[in-house]
Parts: structure tokens; sequence; C-alpha cells
């Protein structure tokens, strides 16, 4: 951790020196074992481990599945059903693969939002979020190309929807769209395409973990009140700090155990919970499902998509400013991605002083409705593209850019804080009693 003072690898056998000299990987390894951590973090900070988790689920299980799949049109859907009935454990795989997309998102929602209420994002971490908002856009795409391998009826279309919104780009939009799908329309070379990336980019996801974690191993991990470790000496970074072996490491596999409790009785007991009965039937191009919906993870943002129709007045006013260049259909595309661009740049729009929102009595009220906003969106997002649920997604669309680009700013203008302890030693002693008892408060609003 830059520059907070702590004790460093030293080889003690010539085994040791031998190879640290050449390649310090056990030294690597020892920094990031006994790092000094804040001794404050709560249990919102045990999502990263849930993260690296899934990850490796991902991959493990993707590898063994592509062992036994089909990426041809005529035989994915039939090679999915042969994984399903007689790969032996070849249905544990698949449902293990598919809920474990959900909890990989849902555990980077949590993350992303905890990292939003603390200020994570806020100098020195602003390379830290960007790296993680890049992870976040490649698992959209890697978990959009995935959807569409089983080669279902909502792969297809939904694959048929995605790749259509490339088209509404003014002047590039259908040769985009030609070299997305390798052709005219969603085939067999779509197919192909996607498979090679979905198997790709989760190893390109690995790498910029590995680049995020080394981010804020430099910069130092955050912590609930936002006050930096102090530096001045050795003494002073211990009391402040505790190394994360074995401390954070049992911590965050405890909450890890946890999760898996629940997960594996969801990929037990209700597997296809998540998923769409209509992916059951295989792809016809001839036949269009009633309503297409995508995985629940891309409900928000596919709900703001739809938002901005061609009556509404600011797609209205320019389109014609334009000439009819911006439509409703690449407005919708722009809003779609200016949704996570927001996010993005986060460490910029927020202007308060005050890192962490536990106390920023103001700034919660808002990110709170931002919360209800976005599980409003998803459940839009869901709905029939019709009033009132149009109404409502844009509602939502509005006040989620309202939030990172009007409320923010002004609040750290306007927002008084509450008094911040210290250090972060005051922190820790104001949730545990002196004789080590347990912590009173773990919620975001702590």
């Amino acid at each position: 951790m830059s520059g907070i003072p702590h004790d460093h690898y030293e080889p003690k056998t010539k085994g040791e020196k031998w190879l640290h000299s050449r390649l310090p990987v056990l030294g690597l390894l020892y920094d990031t074992l006994f790092i000094p951590t804040p001794k404050n973090l709560n249990w919102w900070w045990i999502w990263g481990i849930v993260l690296a988790f899934c990850l490796a689920l991902q991959i493990v299980t993707g590898i063994v599945l592509v062992m036994h799949y089909t990426p041809h049109v005529d035989m994915a859907f039939a090679s999915v059903e042969h994984i399903m009935r007689d790969v032996r454990g070849g249905h544990m795989l698949r449902y293990l693969h598919a809920n474990g997309a959900s909890l990989f998102f849902f555990a980077v929602y949590i993350h992303i939002f905890r990292g939003l209420f603390y200020g994570s994002y806020k100098a020195p971490r602003e390379i830290t979020w960007i790296v993680g908002m890049i992870i976040y856009l490649l698992m959209m795409a890697t978990g959009f190309m995935g959807y569409v391998l089983p080669w279902g009826q909502m792969s297809f279309w939904g694959a048929t929807v995605i790749t259509g919104l490339f088209g509404a780009i003014p002047f590039i939009g259908e040769t985009l769209q030609t070299f997305l799908l390798g052709g005219p329309a969603v085939d067999n070379a779509t197919l192909n395409r996607f498979f090679s990336l979905h198997y790709l980019l989760p190893f390109v996801i690995a790498g910029l973990v590995i680049v995020h974690i080394w981010a804020f191993h430099s910069t130092g991990n955050n912590n609930p009140t936002g006050v930096p470790v102090r530096t001045g000496s050795k003494e002073e970074a211990e009391k402040d700090t505790l190394p994360f072996w074995p401390y954070f490491v049992i911590k965050d596999l405890v909450g890890l155990a946890i999760v898996l409790v629940v997960f594996f009785a969801v990929v037990g007991f209700m597997p296809n919970y998540l998923g769409h009965p209509d992916n059951y039937i295989e792809a016809n191009p001839l036949a269009t499902p009633a309503h297409i919906v995508p995985e629940w993870y891309f409900l928000p943002f596919y709900a703001i998509l739809r938002a901005f129709t061609g009556d509404v007045w600011i797609v209205m006013f320019l389109s014609w400013i334009t000439g009819g260049i911006i439509d409703a259909k690449f407005f919708g595309v722009l809003a779609m991605f200016g949704a996570i661009a927001v996010m993005a740049l986060t460490p910029w729009l927020d202007t308060s002083s005050v890192r962490s929102g536990r106390f920023r009595p103001m700034f919660k009220w808002w990110f709170y409705l931002l919360l209800i906003d976005f599980v409003v969106l998803m459940w839009c997002g869901a709905m029939p593209a019709e009033p009132p649920y149009s109404t409502i997604s844009l509602i939502g669309a509005t006040y989620w850019f309202a939030y990172f680009l009007v409320i923010l700013p002004l609040l750290g203008v306007i927002e008084k804080p509450l008094p911040q302890p210290a250090t972060i030693e005051d922190d820790f002693n104001a949730h545990y009693s002196k004789h080590g008892g347990t912590k009173t408060v773990g919620s975001p609003a702590e």
C-alpha cells in the first residue's frame, strides 16, 4: 500500500533469495496477504471475494461447457440439450454457469453502489474506478454474447434487437451492424463471432481484475469513514490498520460461505427461476416472441433505452436541430450508454470534499432514491413498452441523469457535512467496546 509504512518481504533461505532475485513472486504474495488494511471495514467490503469467486467459476465451468458445445445455428440448441441430458453432471455445470452470471452481476451492482456511497471513486482512486467500469462494460458484453449461445427464441431475438441498435448510429451504423453480425442478419456468422468473444473476454476481464487490484493496492483501500490511514510512522499506521491475513481473509471467507449457501440453494432447487421460458424453444426467425426481455441485469439500462420515444420533447428538439440525424432510436442508444458513462465520470462530477456518504445527510436521501430508481427501472425493463411503464421509465431515466449531472455537483456546494472522526482508530473504537465487543452497525448508512 503506497505511502503506508509496513514490513516488506525479506527472503530468508537461499532458495527464497534465489527466486526473489529473479522473480519476486513471493514478495508480491507476501505484500498482498499482509498489506495493511483499514481495520474499520464493514461487511459491504466482502463482495470483492464474491466477485473473484464468480470470475473463477465462470471461467472453469465455461471451459468445460465449451468442450461439448457446437457453435452452429443448426446444432447449437441441440448441443445445449446434449449437455443437459447426456453429459455427466452437464446440467449442474450449465446451471452453475447461468446462475453464476446472475450472482456475478448481483455482486458487481452491490460493489458499484457501495463505491458510490462511500466515495471510493475519489482521488487518488480515479483510475481504480475507471478500470472497474471498463470491467463492468466487458461483463455486460460477455453476458450478452453468452445469452445468445443457447440459440433459443429469446437468444435469437435479443441478439436481433440489441445489434439493431448499432444500426441506428448515423453514417456508420449499417456498416458497423453488418460487421458485428458477419452478414445482413443474425445467423451462423453472428453465433460464431459471439462464441469466440464470449470465450475470450473473461480472460481479458481477469487481466483487468489484476490491474484493478494492483491499483487499489497502490493507492490503499478506502474505508467507511473515507478518512485516510495515517502515514506519519509505522506505529500510527498500525493503529489504523490490520494485516489482510488473517483478519480480512477470514471475514471475506465467512461472507463468501453465506452467499454460496444461498447461491447453491438457487442452483439446486430453482435453477431456471431467473431464466425465460421462451429460451427453451429453439430459435425461429419466423416467429417473434410477444415480448422480448433481456436478462435481469440488463433491465435498468434496457428501460432507459426504451424510455426516449419520438414524442419526448428532448428527442423531438434534437431531431429538429440535427435535421433528423438524432432520432428516437439513436437517442435511446446514446442514453443507454450515457447512463453508464455518467457513472464512470462520478469522480469528476462529485464536488464534495467529504468522501463518505456516512457524513453527508442530504446526499444519503438522494442516494437512497437512486437505489429505488435503479430497482424501478429494472422492473420497467421487464414490462411491455407501453403506458404506464414507458412513462415511469422516462421519469426514472431522468432522475438517473439528474443525480449524476445535477444533484451530485450541487450537493458539494450546498450540503453541510457532519463531523468526521479524526482517525480510523477513533471510528473503530467508537464501534467496538474496549473489551472486544461486537460492531453495532453495518449498513451503508452507518
